[in-house]
């Protein structure tokens, strides 16, 4: 059911002539119970698909927004089963994709069959370790195969063809395009050449490619329609969480910003014309 949750999302998405909106949030930030809350304040709001962040002490792949969002996260004492309730906390309200993204430590620690049994029993589809690559991830991809989780896997604009492949033969969910050489956070501008190489890796992926790192405003992902099947939007999220306020009023902030970023990727208005 995991696979084709993913599945059917993306061709609904496809038939609206858009791409999928993909939100993330860190698991546990700022505490376990609320960002239960904030998860479904994301799909109220218009999202599609939602990234669950697993904190972990070194996030070498993040920006600093994330990293502190991973250390509120960790602070308020968040564990992998506590990303797990997450999840089981979604999925009792929505049947949404749900990916856990995160590090590879905190996952062996815990046990690989145990992780991947434990993710198919709380209802995740897909998990992503951006530290892992794909030559090296045959015995997680097995385990993930063995009980139904997706595997996602990042190229880079720096990434070789053998790397293009060596992706491509492991994802089973999909591709995540990384647009930056560099960590999560906001950005002014999309790269220069995004457009073309998102173009070219969809032309060749088996499953959809979705892309983020640096995307935060509207116009941004806007730019992106018709070169992805789905926009991945964290930072921008985890900045409101991160700001003072209630629990309404942070949720309040979220929806606000995955509403308009929703309303960017939705197709322009076709222009009726009069009759003649």
């Amino acid at each position: 059911m995991s696979l084709e949750r993913i599945r059917q999302t993306f061709e609904r998405c496809r038939s609206e002539d858009r791409p999928a909106l993909i939100t993330y949030l860190m698991g546990g930030d700022p505490t376990p119970k609320a960002s239960r809350s904030l998860a479904m304040a994301c799909l109220e709001a218009g999202a599609d698909v939602l990234e669950i962040g697993m904190p972990f002490s070194d996030p070498i792949a993040d920006g600093p927004t994330i990293q502190r969002a991973a250390e509120r996260s960790l602070g308020s004492g968040t564990t992998l089963e506590d990303c797990f309730e997450v999840v089981e906390a979604v999925r009792r309200r929505s049947q949404a994709p749900v990916a856990l993204m995160g590090y590879v430590n905190p996952l062996l620690a815990y046990g690989t069959a145990r992780f991947f049994k434990r993710g198919a029993q709380a209802g995740v589809d897909a998990v992503i370790l951006p530290d892992v690559p794909p030559e090296e991830a045959r015995a997680l991809c097995a385990s993930a195969a063995e009980n139904g989780v997706g595997t996602v896997f990042l190229l880079a604009p720096t990434s070789t063809p053998s790397r293009w492949e060596a992706a491509f033969r492991q994802a089973t969910a999909f591709i995540y395009f990384v647009s930056i050489t560099g960590v999560t956070g906001s950005r002014s501008e999309l790269p220069v050449g995004l457009t073309d190489q998102l173009d070219q890796v969809r032309g060749r992926s088996p499953v959809p490619v979705v892309v983020g790192f640096g995307i935060s405003r509207p116009e941004q992902a806007r730019a992106l329609r018709g070169h992805t099947d789905g926009v991945v939007v964290g930072s921008a999220i985890v900045a409101q969480i991160g700001r003072p306020g209630t629990p309404a009023q942070r949720a309040a902030r979220v929806k606000a910003t995955v509403s308009h970023l929703r309303k960017a990727l939705q197709p322009p208005a076709r222009v009726r014309s009069a009759p003649g």
